[in-house]
């Protein structure tokens, strides 16, 4: 990777064009704690007028074309892979993600505006048959979808530039305005993207608004009414507050969870082995999705436990933008020494600490327990952060319903050479998202993601984003 210098200053995207009203945000370096760039702040007047101009932009955003809309998101791939160094630059320092990670969410970036490029010319409808009884002899009906009107996204810290894009790129596919709140601790990837569609003329003035603001000036990402979706991905706090607040406006959310894996006696261990320690551990557990619970048969257990344990120590921990790094600064100081107080809690409640376990300001070592009750923090809530739990099964089903034992239900893995465990398991975790032979952790950007319980409401992956992205518009003809 070519090393990158990143500009002092950014702007924010006011109705598609840079604004520099201020620099009021610090924005640090995860790893150092300083200072690494300033940006704008958006204030409530900026952000109502950004609304403002997204409700101005709807109806000719409804009217491009599909080659323009993909024409306009092609260009975002041509730029993301000549900004790839620079993006994953910017990704590593403002998160702390380890270089390689950062890499790998740029890629990410690029397929997921790759399949929306795709996804803008198939906006299919259905032709239906009405003369379902003699009172609607000589009817016929179909329907289409059309752009819901203008959007509002909250995009949360831990994948910047990967989770903004899911709900950027299928806004752009599907002839949607937006204004997008990033998060105020990681923003640039975001304005970044604002950089790249302002080059793009075909846009309508007002199809986009990028907005760093403090969560106390942002309400109207979530009140205002001329706002008809909400789409926003962080805590399930936070999440289930904002849904409350929203109004009549459709509500997508995409929150957080604490994954389970199941590993069978029949397991390929080594391979097992690998995509754990990857599951759990990788941009130090800061996924909603990273495995935070393993249910390891017993029959296997003490050799996988023993196995998983020697290979976490070997983790390397430290500065992100070096390539030998696996775990780096978690994002904050505070929510370091949050999970630092579980992992201490779960200890002093008869957890066994077979990995890790201490704490240097927002540097948590990759820390591993067993034994942990199922009453602490540790078990019920998510972690986000890299530690992660084991326990023993004997039964199939008893470790199904441990995997169930949680208000949370994003993706669980499993695995197994069964295909009838494969089949119960799809059937009987309660969770969006079951993953053979591979961990909770895995995503495709093209796939239907989400969860149900606690974990939010909606699934993401381009094509559905862009459902709930548009409205079903029925026509009814009468043959006379």
């Amino acid at each position: 990777m070519t090393m990158v210098k990143l500009k002092d200053v950014y702007p924010l995207y006011l109705n598609n064009k840079a604004a520099q009203p201020n620099t009021d945000l610090m924005v640090t370096d995860k790893f150092t704690g300083e200072v690494a760039f300033r940006t704008a702040l958006a204030t409530p007047d900026v952000i109502d007028e950004a609304i403002a101009g997204a409700v101005r932009a709807a109806e000719p955003m409804a009217k491009l074309a599909s080659y323009e809309k993909q024409g306009v998101l092609d260009h975002c791939v041509t730029r993301f892979r000549e900004r790839f160094d620079e993006l994953a630059y910017a990704l590593c320092v403002e998160a702390g993600k380890p270089i390689k990670d950062s890499e790998g969410e740029v890629t990410r970036l690029i397929d997921t505006f790759r399949i929306a490029a795709e996804e803008a010319t198939r906006n299919y409808g259905e032709v239906q048959p009405l003369d379902i009884s003699e009172r609607a002899k000589g009817y016929m009906g179909m329907w289409k979808r059309v752009p819901i009107g203008p959007c509002s996204f909250i995009s949360p810290f831990n994948f910047p530039l990967n989770l903004a894009a899911h709900k950027i790129a299928p806004a752009i596919a599907m002839g949607c305005p937006f204004v997008m709140k990033p998060a105020s601790l990681t923003p640039l990837g975001a304005i970044i993207m604002g950089e790249v569609l302002a080059e793009c003329d075909v846009l309508p003035e007002g199809a986009f608004s990028i907005l760093p603001a403090s969560r106390d000036g942002a309400d109207l990402f979530t009140t205002d009414e001329r706002l008809k979706l909400l789409s926003f991905t962080g805590s399930p706090a936070v999440g289930w507050e904002l849904k409350a607040k929203a109004g009549k406006k459709k509500v997508v959310l995409e929150l957080g969870g604490n994954a389970a894996v199941i590993v069978d006696k029949d397991a390929d261990l080594d391979h097992a082995l690998e995509r754990i320690v990857f599951g759990g551990y990788y941009q130090s557990g800061q996924s909603c999705i990273h495995v935070q619970r393993v249910i390891i048969h017993a029959a296997v257990y003490d050799r996988f436990r023993d196995m998983l344990g020697a290979r976490v120590k070997t983790l390397v921990s430290g500065d992100p933008k070096q390539r030998d790094t696996f775990i780096g600064p978690m994002i904050s100081e505070k929510e370091a020494s949050r999970l630092k107080g579980w992992v201490d809690a779960a200890v002093a409640g008869g957890a066994t600490l077979l990995a890790g376990g201490g704490c240097r300001g927002n540097m948590l070592d990759a820390t591993l327990l067993e034994n942990v009750s199922r009453e602490s923090d540790l078990y019920r809530e998510e972690a986000f952060g890299p530690a992660v739990i084991l326990s023993k099964f004997t039964d199939w089903h008893e470790a199904l319903d441990e995997v169930n034992d949680s208000k949370f239900g994003l993706q669980a893995g499993i695995f197994t050479r069964d295909l009838h465990q494969v089949l119960d398991a799809w059937d009987g975790l309660d969770v969006g998202g079951v993953v053979v032979n591979d961990v909770s952790s895995y995503r495709v950007d093209n796939m239907p993601y989400g969860g149900v319980k606690d974990s939010g409401l909606g699934r993401e992956g381009v094509r559905f984003a862009m459902e709930d992205m548009s409205e079903i518009r029925n026509l009814v003809i009468r043959r006379i």
